[in-house]
């Protein structure tokens, strides 16, 4: 029986809250366990099996502690930028298809939908920290937004290589043409694009970037800034922070899979959709992590310089190659 519309969303909102509370709560525990392990130590043990109860507690801690707002601090703006930084990542998974069958919406527009949704996020850690009135805070909100708009451009340079190719900006429909074996996943279509592993190291990075993940966490940068742009949040002010933060990480690489590893499609054997893409994205934020802990936080102005002076120029030059080949052959 399919359930009328307005249950249906519903259903998928809840869905949605969930899974990103979730992946919020446990990939910190996988991020605390990797990052013992490649610093040899054991990471979180006491608090349930593994340490598998530890974002419980943490959690229920932060719920407990008291809502501060700074004395000289904007306090409506102050309260309403963590509300505004997380909105925007639960929209994204909105468009997001899982499977063949699961995703709560889909249209012609819904790439372009998630990067006009992504940009909010900027926008929402700025007010933060100019709403604390804390120099720190500030900084680093600025820095946020330098880098940002830096990164962006080569993002969508990189994006506009592969709709190109693709043809489409249905999230759906650019699976969907990488059916039919792993060698027809876009980022292995060299036939068609011979560039395309180019543009998915480009795109990576970026997304590095966009979701303010070392080695280009400058909307924190605790050795330097504090907290960055938030040392004045506390209790779940803080939290709903670094929800967003996982929220963005979750949607940026469930956008990798789906523009260059052929989304729900299995490379081999006759498991659900869902688990492949699963799989995948797990697998990409593995990466994220590992980056995070192997490589040390770049230097402001050396973060600006990669962007303007190497990935845009390789961006640039993927989509005129792109655009030539496509032209000719």
């Amino acid at each position: 029986m399919t359930l009328p519309e307005p249950y249906r969303l519903l259903a998928y909102l809840v869905g949605i809250l969930t899974f990103v509370g979730l992946n919020a709560a446990y990939l910190v525990w996988v991020e605390r366990k990797v990052a013992a392990r490649i610093q040899r130590r054991p990471g979180p043990t006491e608090v349930g099996p593994e340490g598998l109860l530890q974002p419980i507690a943490d959690a229920l801690k932060l719920t407990s502690k008291q809502v501060l707002v700074p004395p000289q601090a904007d306090r409506v703006l102050f309260r309403l930028a963590p509300l505004v930084v997380v909105a925007p990542a639960m929209m994204c998974l909105a468009t997001v298809p899982f499977s063949a069958a699961l995703g709560a919406m889909d249209f012609n527009l819904a790439l372009v939908l998630v990067f006009a949704l992504g940009s909010i996020n900027v926008l929402a850690i700025l007010l933060g920290g100019w709403a604390s009135r804390n120099k720190y805070a500030i900084i680093a909100a600025a820095r946020v937004v330098s880098q940002n708009v830096a990164y962006e451009v080569p993002m969508l340079l990189v994006v506009i290589t592969l709709l190109m190719v693709t043809g489409t900006m249905s999230l759906r429909e650019i699976v969907e043409q990488q059916a039919g074996g792993f060698w027809r996943w876009n980022i292995l279509r060299l036939a068609a694009n011979p560039l395309m592993p180019v543009t998915f190291v480009v795109f990576f990075i970026c997304m590095l970037a966009e979701t303010n993940r070392a080695p280009f966490d400058m909307a924190e940068a605790e050795s330097e800034l504090v907290a960055g742009a938030f040392t004045e949040y506390a209790g779940m002010g803080f939290g709903v922070f670094f929800l967003a933060e996982y929220a963005n990480i979750v949607v940026g690489c469930a956008l990798a899979t789906i523009l260059f590893f052929g989304g729900w499609h299995s490379p081999v054997g006759v498991l659900p959709g869902l688990f492949w893409f699963l799989l995948k994205l797990y697998l990409l934020i593995f990466t994220v992590i590992w980056v995070r802990w192997t490589f040390p936080r770049t230097q402001f102005y050396k973060l600006l310089n990669l962007s303007w002076k190497v990935l845009i120029p390789i961006s640039l030059v993927t989509l005129v190659l792109t655009s030539a080949m496509l032209k000719l052959f």
